[in-house]
């Protein structure tokens, strides 16, 4: 099987092994396996978040091919989560990577307690437990249809739902962690299934535990130990695999608009509450304009969305860049530093203003910047991994050379 076949770069070779499977048990086995063996391990989602290699991936590409939605009431995801009630068997968890893992780890009672409050303050709430395998929008769509709302500015986002908390995916003023409860996970180190609630989670912009422990992952392992990542090491899958993700919605009512163009897209003031169907097909529109809804024709679309995240500095480093008024910054809390404030910069207005416009690329290259978005890097038909990992090389030389900001990658890159 080919990751260019799996990839929406639609680059990328060989995988030495490629297992599909729609059962749990059979999943957490093929993990299991290939750890013990030493073998590297890709556990793949959607494949929207991934710049590949050219060459073979020299070991086990997995997916979760279960799709399952159940809609439970607050008695029934109680009764759901209170097996997990039990202190955990075997050795400790290891808190070296979050000193409240072991907390979220060895019980649900955090987040019954939160569904609890859910429920208490939006009487008409419901809560879903999703199988990591669906796609997300479906995910979104069957919400929609349902009357659910919470999940709708999340339209058109490509990937599975397992993989939408490990990057705390975000669109239009909301993010996954707004709804999300909590995660059942597969613990490469404890060998064993563990519950972390969103609490423990440590959700952050475009970050969570789950991404901190892929860039700190050992790329050869008996027992699998995760610590900071050696120089060339491959960190393709992190300690935890998600396998279902808990969710509490709203039925009916509507959501507060909370992006200023999706209120312009919609014509309505900011904090508007509009159902769900009708941010639903706004967002759908904005994002098409974009090229960041797939579409097999459309090569703008042969990409991984927003190549780069936003950067956000400490105020005293951003007022030392001595930026124009024009340039789009907002409050953001700093990575890594609780409860301390940065300034969000636009990584869309950076690019463009180091002199990288639409439809921009290196000579002879089969990647360019999508002709609708600049943060967009595409494969225009015949592109490799190396040439969109040049082009990415490329533009962050740009802005840092022009405005001192080092733009950080969003995907995976192998």
């Amino acid at each position: 099987m080919r990751l260019a076949d799996l990839c929406t770069l639609r680059v990328g070779g060989e995988a030495r092994r490629f297992l599909l499977s729609t059962l749990r048990d059979e999943l957490i086995q093929a993990i299991a396996q290939a750890d013990a063996a030493r073998e590297p391990l890709l556990f793949l989602g959607g494949g929207s978040n991934l710049v590949p290699v050219d060459g073979e991936f020299p070991g086990l590409v997995l997916r979760d091919g279960r799709e399952d939605v159940r809609v439970l009431t607050l008695q029934e995801f109680s009764e759901l989560r209170a097996g997990w009630e039990q202190p955990s068997q075997g050795r400790e968890p290891d808190t070296e990577l979050h000193p409240d893992a072991s907390r979220g780890i060895r019980d649900a009672a955090a987040v019954v307690a939160k569904a609890q409050q859910f429920a208490a303050a939006t009487p008409s709430c419901v809560f879903l437990s999703v199988s990591g395998g669906l796609a997300w929008d479906r995910l979104v769509e069957f919400c929609v249809t349902q009357e659910l709302s919470g999940l709708e500015a999340l339209s058109g986002i490509p990937g599975v739902v397992g993989a939408a908390p490990v990057q705390n995916i975000g669109a239009y003023g909301g993010e996954v962690a707004d709804c999300l409860l909590g995660v059942t996970a597969w613990d490469r180190q404890e060998c064993r299934l563990v519950y972390l609630s969103a609490a423990d989670l440590r959700f952050g912009y475009r970050d969570s535990l789950l991404k901190q422990s892929r860039l700190q992952v050992e790329a050869n392992f008996g027992t699998p130990q995760f610590a900071p990542a050696r120089p060339g090491t491959n960190p393709a899958t992190g300690r935890w695999i998600v396998l279902e993700v808990d969710f509490a919605l709203q039925r009916g009512g509507g959501t507060p608009v909370r992006y200023a163009q999706l209120a312009g897209a919609l014509g309505v003031p900011m904090g508007t509450v509009v159902s769900a169907a009708q941010i639903r097909t706004a967002v759908l529109e904005l994002r098409h304009s974009k090229g960041m809804v797939l579409d097999p024709d459309d090569h703008d679309t042969w990409s991984v969305g927003s190549f780069f995240t936003n950067p956000i500095l400490p105020v005293e480093a951003a007022a030392a860049l001595e930026l124009p008024e024009n340039a789009p910054r907002w409050e953001a809390a700093l990575p890594g530093r609780a409860g301390e404030v940065g300034v969000k910069l636009s990584a869309a207005w950076l690019i463009e203003h180091s002199g990288i416009t639409k439809g921009f690329a290196l000579p002879g290259a089969g990647a360019g910047v999508s002709t609708k978005h600049v943060l967009a890097l595409t494969n225009r038909g015949n592109a490799t991994a190396v040439d969109i990992q040049a082009l990415a090389s490329h533009i962050i030389a740009a802005v840092q050379g022009a405005y001192g900001v080092p733009l950080v990658p969003e995907p995976v890159i192998l």
